[in-house]
């Protein structure tokens, strides 16, 4: 997996980038009263953001807000939602990604309790499969738990827990419709659609020339 292009962006554009697009969101809890932090994969811009600005970004804005009493950060789960994702769009290269990976703090690293990856396809099963214990140490390998559907997650987290983007749900329907009608490697094969949304959604924030050029070179 090759690495995204440089960035053109300033620090200060990509973390406000960020901010606008819900990357990152604290939001509810699972049934054992963990904190959960949901990511929607389909919306990060790794094309606009470095991996330097994205583990600043994570240590001061999000890793902060696992805390219940403003200095001791509590058990707590992430909700992934892989729902979309285009490898050469949206998730970092191999090098970034341990680099990431090597900057998550102890207290916070020993406090997460799983993983619910949601939607993985057959590329991200075969590449956690031959690069995640390699990338990624043993203890955070192990807690995650593939979501091939949202029925699955509910069962450790209630609904009204978690907003999710319409096109998650959408997605996920048109999963169970293939199943219906029995296809073949439906979870896999399954082609996303809403790629233009997410460039509309970069763009309504981002107006400057170097953004819109930005913007094209990932539509």
């Amino acid at each position: 997996m090759k690495s995204p292009s440089t960035c053109i962006l300033s620090a200060y554009e990509q973390e406000k980038l960020m901010d606008k697009l819900s990357i990152f969101k604290i939001q509810g809890q699972d049934k054992r009263g963990h904190k959960l932090l949901r990511i929607i994969g389909n919306l990060f811009p790794a094309r606009l953001v470095s991996a330097e600005v994205l583990r600043k970004y994570m240590n001061e804005k999000v890793f902060p807000r696992l805390s219940n009493d403003g200095d001791e950060v509590k058990p707590f789960s992430v909700v992934y939602m892989h729902t979309g994702v285009e490898w050469r769009e949206n998730l970092p290269g191999i090098m970034a990604a341990r680099s990431i990976n090597n900057a998550i703090p102890v207290n916070i690293r020993s406090n997460l309790q799983a993983i619910y990856f949601v939607h993985p396809d057959l590329q991200s099963r075969v590449f956690l499969a031959t690069f995640g214990r390699l990338l990624f140490s043993q203890e955070l390998y192990s807690k995650v738990i593939y979501m091939s559907r949202l029925q699955f997650l509910w069962k450790h987290i209630r609904r009204n827990e978690m907003e999710l983007p319409e096109f998650i749900s959408n997605y996920d329907k048109a999963l169970d419709s293939c199943r219906r009608r029995r296809l073949p490697l439906a979870d896999y094969s399954l082609e996303f659609h809403d790629r233009k949304n997410q460039v509309h959604s970069v763009a309504a924030y981002l107006e400057s020339p170097i953004s819109t050029f930005s913007i094209r070179r990932i539509g």
